[in-house]
């Protein structure tokens, strides 16, 4: 998907500030989940969750969530 901004004079965000706004704004209102949003920011899950706590953002840790962090370390550390 490409997203088309106009220019903006006042602000001088990266495209990767920008993604981790996005990513950010689009957590703090629940519409995605955090795993989610470090993919948008291109950014691993404990970086995504600072940013998140640099802006006040609550971490609201899900049953889904859980599941993602296990299925992680299931392929980090196979049986």
């Amino acid at each position: 998907m490409t997203l088309e901004l106009p220019e903006m004079e006042t602000t001088n965000l990266t495209p990767a500030e920008l993604r981790l706004e996005l990513a950010c704004a689009l957590y703090a209102r629940g519409r995605i989940r955090a795993v989610t949003g470090s993919h948008l920011a291109d950014l691993d899950l404990i970086s995504f969750q600072g940013a998140l706590k640099e802006r006040g953002i609550p971490r609201n840790y899900s049953l889904e969530d859980l599941h993602d962090d296990l299925d992680a370390l299931k392929k980090l550390f196979p049986a």
